[in-house]
C-alpha cells in the first residue's frame, strides 16, 4: 500500500512538471508570436495614425514641459515635441485643412512653450486657438502664435512674465545640524541650490537671465498679435487677464467657444464643411513594450548617480 502511494505521488508531480514546462512554452510562444504579428502590422500600416476629418484638433492639456516622465504604456502627459510632431502631421495629411488648438494651459517652460509656438508659426494650415479656460503664459504664447485667437469671456489670458523660482533651507538645516559642504569647479556652478544662500552677484546673474527671456517673450507676443512693443511692455507685468479684458487689450480675437471657433472656419477660413477629428499621440504597444524595458535598464543604474543629480546638482529652470 505504502508503495503504490508513492507511485502516484511520483506520477502526480511529473505532470505537474510537465504541464507546467508546457505552459510556459506555450505562453512564450503566444507572446513572441503576438509580437511579431504587432511588428508586422507597424511595418504595413508605416506607424501611422488613420484619421477621418478635415479640422485637426490639438489639445495641449495642464503644463507645458520638455520632457515627460511616462508610465510604462504612455500614461504620462505629452511634451513640447510631441505637440510638435502633432502639428507637423496635421500639415502634412492632406485631408487636413485647418488646426485648431484646444488650450487649458497655465503655462511651463521657456523653451517648450517656444518650441510649440514656433511650430505653430510654421504651419502652412490656418491655426485656431480656443482658450476654454486657462490660456496663461506659456500657454497664451502658443495661442498668440495661432492666426486667430478665441477665449471663454471668464478664461484666463495674459500672465506675460518669467518665473525662477526655489525653496531654500538653510535654517531649517542650521536647527538639524546639517551643513551644506561646497565642492564646486566654477563659482557659479551650483547657482539656485536650496541648501545655501543666493549671493548679492548670483541673485544679478538670475535676474539678467530672467529679463532677457521675458523680453523674448514680449517680442514674441508683440509680432504675434501686431500690437505696439510699448503697449505690451506695459502689458507684460505677469498680471492674468480674464478672456474679456484680454479682448480689450488686444491679446485675443474673439469671445466665444467650439461654436465661434466653426463659424470662424466656415466664415474666415473658408472650409466647406468643418468635421472635427482629435490628433492624439497613442504608443504602439512596441513602444510600450521596450519602454519597459529601457525604464528597467535605466533604473537598475541610478545609485549613486541618483543622489548626486537630484539632491546636488542645481535644479534651476525658467518657467514662462
Amino acid at each position: 500500500m505504502l508503495f503504490v502511494m508513492v507511485g502516484v505521488n511520483k506520477v502526480t508531480d511529473s505532470s505537474k512538471r510537465f504541464w507546467i514546462v508546457f505552459g510556459s512554452i506555450f505562453a512564450a510562444l503566444f507572446f513572441f508570436l503576438a509580437l511579431f504579428f504587432v511588428f508586422i502590422g507597424t511595418l504595413v500600416s508605416g506607424g501611422q495614425e488613420s484619421y477621418s476629418g478635415n479640422v485637426a484638433v490639438i489639445s495641449i492639456e495642464g503644463a507645458i514641459v520638455g520632457t515627460s516622465d511616462s508610465s510604462a504604456f504612455g500614461g504620462g502627459s505629452l511634451n513640447s515635441l510631441d505637440y510638435v510632431e502633432l502639428i507637423e502631421s496635421a500639415n502634412l495629411d492632406d485631408s487636413i485643412e485647418a488646426i485648431v488648438l484646444e488650450i487649458n494651459s497655465p503655462g511651463g517652460s521657456a523653451v517648450a512653450s517656444d518650441e510649440v509656438a514656433q511650430a505653430v508659426m510654421l504651419s502652412s494650415k490656418p491655426v485656431v486657438a480656443q482658450i476654454r479656460e486657462v490660456g496663461a503664459s506659456g500657454g497664451y504664447w502658443i495661442a498668440s502664435s495661432a492666426d486667430y485667437v478665441i477665449a471663454n469671456r471668464m478664461s484666463i489670458t495674459g500672465s506675460i512674465g518669467v518665473i525662477s523660482s526655489y525653496l531654500e533651507f538653510t535654517g531649517l538645516m542650521e536647527e538639524y545640524g546639517v551643513a551644506y559642504e561646497r565642492l564646486v569647479a566654477g563659482e557659479s556652478k551650483d547657482i539656485g541650490v536650496p541648501f545655501r544662500e543666493l549671493a548679492d552677484d548670483e541673485r544679478e546673474i538670475l535676474q539678467r537671465k530672467l529679463t532677457v527671456i521675458h523680453d523674448y517673450f514680449i517680442d514674441a507676443i508683440a509680432a504675434n498679435r501686431g500690437l505696439n512693443r510699448k503697449d505690451v511692455v506695459n502689458l507684460a507685468t505677469g498680471e492674468f487677464y480674464l478672456g474679456v479684458e484680454a479682448l480689450e487689450l488686444g491679446l485675443v480675437d474673439e469671445l466665444g467657444s467650439a461654436i465661434e471657433v466653426e463659424q470662424y472656419l466656415y466664415d474666415v477660413v473658408g472650409l466647406e464643411f468643418v468635421e472635427f477629428v482629435s490628433f492624439v499621440q497613442e504608443p504602439s504597444f512596441l513602444d510600450g513594450f521596450f519602454g519597459v524595458l529601457n525604464k528597467r535598464s535605466f533604473n537598475v543604474g541610478l545609485g549613486i548617480a541618483a543622489g548626486l543629480e537630484e539632491d546636488v546638482v542645481s535644479d534651476m529652470s525658467f518657467i514662462v
